[in-house]
């Protein structure tokens, strides 16, 4: 499939416009539209008040809530406009969309309709419940991207397999970028891959679609997600393809164990499902 709708959901902090700048880098290469949703909760929503509370004081503060996320988005659009220039986005459209609500549940329903949710790395590598949902609510793949992102192409890729659903899902749904890449390399571990014809059934797969590919079997580090970093750094790799949010969670991202180490260290794009 193509993807030509992305949703891009953003809050405020820091990196404001690397994020903006990264998420129209991407619409560009794919040549897709992208929706850039900002949410803001009302106080009353997220806050118990005492049954003694005026009601013309939670009034004011829902009202408050308002200007603030209308002030939000008058930054948003401006900082969108400028990046926009840059990145040269003659071909793709975009545009910022927003709603009122708890955030993860407003990402939940917005993120169905699009072929491919885009998502920049949580801030100081916390994974938060919004981004959880980022990732898997919305039953589409997930495109995670460094906070700060000059290019975006997918000339290399590396496939992380740990013969999960997961990982066979991202596969699958990564097919168009691996159809247009110079280079396909799957790396696996003997703590997932008991057999290599599993690695020769995966190839052939993809060879059906015309996607030759490499493998190798590597040893796994003390630190989980390491070994696949690593590899990807050292292969020059432009995109990691990786399952995402096992049955035990994030934690069965890439090889196992957490995923502090990739979010701490990685400056390359995941393309992930769940």
């Amino acid at each position: 499939m193509e993807y030509k709708k992305l949703f891009f959901p953003i809050g405020g902090g820091e990196e404001l416009r690397g994020r903006i700048h990264g998420a129209l880098l991407i619409a560009k290469y794919f040549n897709s539209n992208i929706e850039i949703f900002k949410s803001q909760a009302k106080p009353s929503q997220i806050m118990k008040f005492d049954d003694s509370l005026p009601e013309n004081v939670l009034k004011e503060l829902n009202a408050m809530a308002k200007d603030k996320l209308e002030s939000d988005l008058d930054i948003h659009e401006t900082i969108f406009k400028e990046e926009l220039k840059k990145v040269g986005n003659d071909k793709a459209t975009a545009q910022i969309t927003s709603g009122e609500g708890y955030r993860s549940k407003l990402i939940e329903q917005e993120s169905k309709f699009c072929d491919l949710v885009v998502v920049s790395t949580p801030h100081n590598n916390r994974i938060t419940a919004t981004f959880e949902t980022t990732i898997t609510k919305s039953g589409k793949p997930a495109l995670m991207f460094p906070r700060e992102m000059k290019e975006f192409k997918t000339d290399n890729i590396l496939i992380g397999w740990n013969n999960s659903p997961e990982a066979s899902r991202a596969v699958t749904a990564a097919i168009p970028l691996m159809k247009k890449a110079k280079k396909v390399h799957i790396i696996s571990s003997k703590e997932f891959t008991k057999k290599t014809n599993q690695i020769e059934k995966l190839q052939s797969y993809l060879s059906t679609h015309g996607i030759e590919t490499s493998f190798e079997l590597v040893k796994t580090t003390k630190k989980p997600g390491q070994a696949l970093l690593n590899n990807a750094k050292d292969g020059n790799f432009d995109l990691i393809v990786a399952g995402a949010f096992g049955h035990k969670g994030f934690k069965d991202l890439m090889f196992g164990g957490t995923t502090k180490y990739m979010l701490e260290h990685t400056n390359i794009p995941i393309f992930m499902a769940h």
